[in-house]
Order: structure tokens, then sequence, then C-alpha cells
């Protein structure tokens, strides 16, 4: 196994798959580098190095008990992007990983980062407040956090549904699919799961939005019923200078699986263009 270390001493679990110009993926709450398996795999067949990394408390990275804020996500970030020799890359950020992303191009200055990408991504707040009037309401992470403390698996089994967009008469994930997603959340730790939720619940990213000086693409779902995308991906399209919003009528969070080829196509010429 191939791991980095953050600045902390923590051991990120790191896949690097191919050679070439590289893609540096960062996963969604609360699953791993695994969710991105289809288009590391994609990326490293048509020449690049795809490489994906589980956040810290998450997967086969080590559980710390502190360090689940997006500076230190950002910092892990970096460590991933030079002990790698990571140059000219393209980072792509799905979900909470969007965060990521946004604090990298403000704290680090975007160093080595020639593209970025958000893919239904928390950018750039969540939290309903009054100056921020489309989010989500407090209530909801509280209901969050109450279910998780109670049963985290019953939790992420109803979880999943809602972010793979199946109900009475929509199934565009199978039930394997969401069993594998919540055995998936289940590795991680429940300090790092509980922290994780709130940082991406709590983290304003608008001041990081004009550190974006390169080509962005945000990809965002019209059903997108964990992150709405009126608050999150058409906010971020017009706060990020040279952003390029598609968005997928009636996809839900989950789009990576749900909407697997045209996502990995769009991708795949993002990063070609």
């Amino acid at each position: 196994m191939t791991y980095v270390t953050a600045t902390d001493n923590t051991k990120l679990y790191v896949k690097d798959w191919g050679s070439g110009r590289p893609v540096i993926l960062t996963h969604g709450w609360p699953l791993s580098a695994d969710s991105w398996d289809d288009q590391a795999m994609a990326l490293a067949d048509a020449g690049y190095r795809a490489i994906a990394y589980d956040r810290r408390g998450f997967g086969r990275s080590e559980q710390p008990w502190s360090g689940y804020d997006y500076d230190t996500f950002a910092d892990d970030l970096a460590n991933v992007i030079e002990q790698t020799g990571a140059k000219d890359a393209t980072i792509v950020g799905f979900s909470m990983g969007g965060g990521e992303v946004a604090r990298y191009m403000s704290r680090h200055n975007g160093k080595g980062v020639v593209k970025a990408a958000l893919i239904s991504s928390v950018v750039p707040f969540m939290l309903k407040t009054p100056d921020n009037p489309g989010g989500t309401d407090q209530s909801v992470f509280d209901g969050m956090t109450k279910g998780m403390k109670e049963d985290r698996a019953k939790f992420f089994a109803g979880f999943f549904k809602d972010f793979f967009g199946v109900s009475l008469v929509s199934h565009p994930a199978s039930a394997e699919l969401l069993e594998w997603a919540r055995a998936v959340s289940m590795q991680a730790g429940l300090k790092p799961t509980l922290a994780c939720a709130k940082a991406f619940a709590t983290t304003d990213f608008r001041p990081d939005l004009a550190a974006f000086k390169v080509p962005t693409l945000i990809i965002h779902g019209t059903d997108d019923k964990t992150v709405p995308i009126d608050a999150s991906g058409r906010a971020a399209a017009k706060g990020i200078a040279n952003a390029t919003l598609i968005e997928y009528d009636g996809a839900p969070h989950g789009l990576f699986a749900t909407h697997k080829e045209r996502f990995t196509k769009d991708l795949l010429a993002f990063v070609k263009d």
C-alpha cells in the first residue's frame, strides 16, 4: 500500500494509477477513494495519472482525533501533491471534496494546479444564514447528527437512497451499490464522520472563490437532494471566474455512479481540453 504523511504525521492512503499529467481526485463524505475507481481507470487508460486518496478518518487512512477542518484538509491535499510529485495537476473534488479544492486554491495559492473541477460540490456555502438564505437549515444537520449517533448503519441506509436518487418509482442505482456505499461509510470512524459533517455544513467558502485562477469545471445534478444546486453549483459558477457549469437534468447527488458514462466523458473532455 502507498501512504502519504500529513503534517501531523497522519498516514493518508493513496491510489496512484497510470502515468502522464496528474489528475487528483478527492472523494465525498462518507465514502473513500474507491468511489472514484471508474473515472480513475478511464483517466489512466487515456494516458493520465489518476491519484485518489482516502481523507483522514476514512477508508484506509488513519483516524486521528483531530484535524477535521478544511485548513487541515487543504494541507493534506498539499502533502499529497508534494509527496507524489504531481505537477501541472487537475484537482477534482466531489461533494465534500470540493471544499478541499476551494481551500487549497486560497490557502496554497493553487500551487501546481492548472485546472480545477467541482462535482456535486458543497462549495460555496451549505448552511442557511441571514446572508445565505438559500442554504440548508441547521435543523437538517442536527437531524443527521442525531441519526448517526443513534444508529449510524441505519442512518446511512436511508441517506444513500437520497444520495443516489432511489425512490419507489426511480431506481438509478442498484441495491448492491447502496449496500457497498453503506459498507464503505462504516469503515470511517464515528468521530471523523461527525466532525466532517459539521465541517462541510458550516464552512463558508465564499471568500475562497476569488482564488480560482484556472479554468474550472462545475457539474451538478438538478435533482440533487443532498447538496441542492441553487446554493452550491449555480452559486459557485457565479462566483468563480472562468467557470463552466454543466447541469445534469434530473441527476441526483451521486452522479459519478448514476450518470457514470456521461460524467466520465465530460471529465475526460475537460482534462484534455
